[in-house]
């Protein structure tokens, strides 16, 4: 067989991946990519290293049937390899990661810069002071340098616009500014608690979607099946966190618009969502709430009836404000043909979340590659066509609409069942994980298409965790979204990208 075919949450021995030749491995890649829409890159990465020999791994999700196709190649370290970016633009940013950690030469790539400075990075020269930004001649043109400090509480990242006047030609987005070497840490901690913290930390407006793929990662790799109630209550988590994060986005976009009112409403009514987790499990962003092999703090009577209670009232006050909002000239003006993005770019990118969606796309976990709770309803994702500010928000609010309708699928299937899972924290020695196995896991979480890929030694040591949070595919969408925009839209739209700086600079 080509290539090893397993599912969502999958684990298989990593023995059983296929290894090629690198003509060979380009060529598959590239037919599987090119020739059918619905396969797209979920990852690539270097696996292991051994006296210069770089074991690379490719996991490529078809969304038609659900499938992912992994496979392989081993190519030397000093060696320059032929870029598929060429071909499939959507690895520009796989490949530039492997070029920036173990200096390996891609020829032909039309972006071969690092795409982030970190400590282990294999050139140290290359540094953020002597960035290759790309550069347009001409007496009209200018450039706008915005950060890496930015006025408010918000991450460093650097942006730099080439403008004709006050409109903006081209956008490079250059982050990295503090690697904190999760993934090399996650080598490094020997103690469970400690990867589970890490897991937590990836990004903190998305805890259960990057701790959830972890954990389930795990359980994938011990063979442990997690009873229903522990899914559903999973299932509950991820929607609440979807809520709790896309009503403070529609606050902070009317926020970017002046919208006084819709800032004020949506902004207040995301703190009782996010003080639900603090009712559930004593953090408001779901810290401790997910662990392996049982659920720490189970939904009891009275947590349900408070979440129910909750969901009626937030709804009463929600849905008039998204009336008013989205009836107001004045609002929809700005929304409107706003940092558009079409389909064709959002697929080239490789695009996953709500910017894949607004522009058509169908590409959402919950329906392609379900797990937990979605497997036992059809989940069918809201889409839009229009790719403007304007769809980004609307599609929000349809997420929250959604979430709530699944919160409510799910308690009845609950209480159908009632709570089984001990609270208990179990022994996580008697639950051992396989030995050279590889697990993966796919969430899609409010962001986007979340993704951990977690391996063990011959000893069942967790000695690998490959992270993806979905800023890795969209960012260059924003760079998109800006194009032929006046300079002065960029808030809005970037906060309706709403990418992720830490979950990029791992």
């Amino acid at each position: 067989m080509k290539w090893l075919e397993t599912k969502n949450n999958g684990a298989f021995a990593i023995e059983e991946i296929p290894v090629m030749a690198y003509e060979e491995f380009y060529d598959l890649t590239v037919e599987l990519i090119n020739t059918n829409e619905s396969c797209h890159c979920v990852n690539y990465f270097v696996l292991s290293e051994e006296e210069g020999l770089l074991h690379f791994v490719i996991v490529i999700a078809d969304d038609s049937d659900g499938i992912l196709y992994v496979f392989s190649h081993k190519s030397h370290k000093n060696m320059s390899l032929r870029s598929i970016t060429k071909e499939v633009f959507a690895l520009h940013v796989f490949e530039r990661e492997i070029y920036e950690k173990y200096g390996l030469d891609f020829e032909e790539h039309p972006w071969l810069k690092p795409v982030r400075y970190s400590y282990d990075r294999a050139n140290r020269t290359h540094k953020i002071s002597n960035y290759p930004f790309f550069k347009i001649n001409g007496e009209d043109l200018h450039q706008v340098g915005v950060g890496p400090i930015h006025a408010g509480v918000i991450e460093p990242g650097h942006f730099r616009f080439i403008c004709n006047g006050e409109r903006v030609l081209h956008l490079e987005i250059q982050l990295g500014f503090q690697h904190r070497g999760v993934e090399q840490l996650f080598k490094e901690k020997k103690k469970l608690n400690h990867k589970l913290v890490l897991a937590e930390n990836i990004a903190g407006d998305s805890v259960v979607a990057h701790t959830l793929p972890f954990v389930m990662n795990l359980e994938s790799l011990s063979d442990f099946e997690a009873p229903r109630d522990l899914v559903y209550a999973r299932t509950i988590a991820l929607e609440l966190e979807r809520i709790a994060i896309h009503i403070g986005d529609l606050s902070a976009q009317c926020t970017d618009i002046a919208y006084q009112l819709g800032s004020s409403v949506f902004g207040a009514l995301r703190t009782p969502a996010i003080n639900y987790f603090q009712f559930w499990c004593g953090n408001r962003f779901a810290r401790t709430l997910i662990r392996p092999f049982h659920q720490p703090y189970p939904l009891t009577d009275e947590l349900i009836k408070r979440l129910l209670a909750f969901l009626e009232e937030f709804e009463k006050k929600f849905t008039p404000m998204v009336e008013e909002t989205f009836g107001l000239p004045s609002v929809l003006s700005r929304f409107e043909r706003t940092g558009h993005v079409i389909k064709e770019q959002m697929h080239k990118v490789g695009a996953v979340g709500i910017p894949a969606r607004i522009t058509g796309m169908k590409r959402d976990i919950r329906h392609t590659h379900p797990t937990m709770a979605y497997k036992e309803f059809l989940y069918n994702p809201y889409l839009m066509q229009s790719g403007d500010v304007y769809a980004h928000a609307y599609m929000r609010v349809q997420e929250i609409y959604r979430g709530f309708s699944i919160i409510r699928r799910v308690l009845d299937k609950l209480s159908a069942i009632g709570n089984q899972t001990s609270s208990a924290r179990p022994k996580y020695e008697s639950y051992p994980l396989k030995a050279n196995y590889m697990a993966i896991n796919l969430v899609e979480g409010w962001r986007g298409e979340t993704c951990h890929i977690t391996c063990t030694d011959a000893e069942g040591e967790i000695n690998f965790n490959k992270v993806k949070d979905p800023s890795m595919h969209n960012w260059m969408a924003l760079a998109l979204g800006v194009r032929n925009q006046e300079i002065s839209d960029f808030p809005i739209c970037n906060k309706s990208f709403d990418q992720s700086y830490c979950g990029f600079d791992l």
